[in-house]
């Protein structure tokens, strides 16, 4: 692994991996980016989040938008849905990562949030998971996106973690090996990903918690009271 991040001092995240290790099993990240380019930059940047992710002891998953159909253009049980949507509910914390195109997120990665529902049955997908939300830009440094992501994430339910990545001029970043060149932008990554373990590991058990809403206790109860009531009539 150490041959993967020769751009960090390895023996700064003992109490990370520490703290992973001792929790169980190893977190659960889902990684999403937005371009279908042969030489994505967004897809680059989950690479490299993703060898970050594996070091601090995650196990990672990156979904390929490629192939997925634009949403409602075909049944949910086509191939490439279906895997997005298996993935969504296997996870337990997200990365989304998406160019920007013309001040906002691209079409290819809103599609693929388009196809995660709410709800799958009796599954929320995505309520009480982690998310670390990144960018990046052809120009200038922006936050656009990941403001909107941000935006995205609290309507999926989720838990955002304070810190996020927006790097600008992506194309000056990456050498031609696809690898991101050491900068303060990379260790911006550093930073997101290794704190974004940390809180999948604080709120992964603790979720039934967080989200258990009085006002669905309600409904449940006044469903429980109607069915009550009926078999008595």
């Amino acid at each position: 692994m150490s041959e993967q991040l020769p751009h960090l001092d390895l023996s700064l995240f003992d109490n990370t991996q520490t703290a992973v290790r001792a929790d169980g099993h190893k977190p659960r990240i889902f990684l999403l980016y937005g371009s279908t380019r042969e030489r994505s930059f967004s897809r680059l940047l989950v690479e490299e989040a993703a060898r970050l992710l594996e070091h601090f002891g995650a196990e990672t998953r990156v979904f390929n938008p490629c192939g997925l159909p634009l949403p409602d253009e075909v049944p949910v049980d086509h191939p490439k849905v279906q895997e997005l949507r298996d993935l969504v509910v296997w996870s337990e914390g997200q990365v989304w990562c998406s160019p920007e195109r013309h001040g906002a997120m691209s079409a290819v990665f809103k599609a693929q949030i388009d196809w995660i529902p709410l709800e799958l049955g009796a599954v929320r997908p995505t309520q009480g998971k982690t998310l670390a939300v990144m960018q990046v830009c052809g120009g200038s440094q922006s936050f656009n996106v990941v403001n909107q992501l941000r935006v995205l994430g609290r309507w999926m339910r989720m838990f955002t973690i304070p810190n996020q990545s927006s790097v600008p001029k992506a194309y000056l970043e990456f050498d031609e090996a696809g690898r991101m060149k050491p900068s303060p932008f990379y260790d911006r990554v550093v930073d997101v990903m290794e704190e974004l373990v940390k809180f999948t590991v604080l709120l992964r058990d603790r979720q039934g918690f967080l989200t258990d809403r009085y006002s669905e206790r309600k409904e449940t109860a006044e469903q429980l009271m109607d069915r009550v009531n009926q078999r008595s009539i």
